[in-house]
């Protein structure tokens, strides 16, 4: 059967079928798993798992490389906790061996996938980030009104629930078409299917490395489709928010419904029917914790309200005062920084 259009044009831009050419013994060697250890370590040496796992560290290590050596490796249970990030949140935490092998996947497959992602997809990669795409929205805002002198429409869409929407059986159909390697299709698909979210085959946890890497892999043939096969050339993606900026409000009112159809069909998510809107730049754009307008940006009510009672209602240290001013260093705030600085 001839493949579509939209199937042609990721294999010629290298974002389908060829190029991953790391084998097994690559992610699995001990030298990986070594230099997976080094990254891993960073920040978590007085942790008493970490410290625990570190007594024995080569034993633990080989036994880990014999195990997926020999295809005996099974991913062991999560540990769920709740943190309020600013809505609550369930994370769910591996066992050291089972992060250990996440970072050791993490640094073979990362480099390869990121250059197959699009340029305006933010959400955890090198280089990229929240500052990152709040810059380049407002970038695009600028084309698009032609510096302030046409209406700016800003289609603004967030998917329902996105962890725990996943498709696993999706998504690992999604890394074939780019792996052919066997080996490491198992070895993926232990990490992916060794989280129960208590929908049987649906849903990655919160916490992982390679959840990270996952999601945006699964969301590249969204970004794919809706840069190349629908033309949206203003179009910032976040992890599960995303914006696209046009002047022809009636095309994006029409280009809805078909981005609808195309998470649910292809990807087996659904967009969050309280949290779409097409509206002006003009009338105030909230994107990424910032309301946006033409010419600035001010820090959204709630997070304005969250971050003041984290400073009232705990002794937080000189470094997280800094970050806080940092991050108010981005848009219009002097009235906030002056009174953060005048708390401490």
């Amino acid at each position: 059967m001839r493949q579509s259009t939209f199937e042609e044009s990721m294999e010629c831009r290298g974002g389908g079928y060829k190029g991953f050419n790391h084998t097994f013994q690559d992610v699995i060697s001990v030298e990986n798993l070594l230099r997976a250890w080094k990254k891993f370590l960073p920040g978590k040496r007085m942790k008493t798992d970490v410290q625990e796992f570190s007594l024995d560290l080569m034993e633990n290590i080989l036994e880990l490389h014999q195990n997926l050596f020999d295809y005996t490796y099974y991913h062991s249970p999560y540990q769920a906790f709740r943190i309020n990030d600013p809505k609550p949140r369930q994370i769910h935490k591996s066992l050291v061996r089972d992060r250990l092998f996440h970072h050791a996947v993490y640094q073979v497959l990362y480099p390869f996938f990121d250059r197959t992602f699009i340029s305006d997809s933010y959400s955890c990669r090198l280089n990229k980030g929240t500052h990152k795409a709040l810059n380049r929205f407002r970038e695009f805002g600028r084309i698009v009104s032609q510096n302030q002198t046409k209406t700016c429409w800003v289609l603004k869409c967030d998917i329902r629930k996105f962890f725990a929407s996943i498709d696993q059986r999706v998504l690992i159909e999604i890394l074939k078409e780019y792996i052919s390697d066997s080996d490491i299709v198992w070895l993926l698909s232990e990490i992916i299917i060794s989280f129960d979210s208590g929908k049987v085959g649906i849903g990655l946890p919160l916490g992982n490395l390679t959840s990270q890497l996952f999601v945006n892999i699964y969301m590249n043939k969204f970004d794919q489709w809706i840069k190349h096969h629908m033309k949206a050339k203003h179009y910032v993606r976040y992890a599960d928010d995303f914006v696209i900026l046009s002047r022809d409000k009636v095309w994006l009112e029409e280009l809805l419904p078909k981005i609808g159809d195309f998470l649910s069909e292809h990807l087996k998510l659904d967009l969050h029917p309280d949290k779409v809107s097409i509206k002006t730049l003009a009338s105030g754009i909230d994107f990424l914790g910032w309301v946006h307008f033409p010419n600035h940006r001010v820090l959204r009510t709630a997070t304005k309200r969250r971050m003041f009672k984290r400073l009232e209602t705990r002794k937080e240290n000189e470094n997280t005062l800094q970050s806080y001013l940092g991050l108010l260093g981005h848009g219009n705030s002097n009235k906030l920084k002056s009174k953060i600085s005048s708390l401490n």
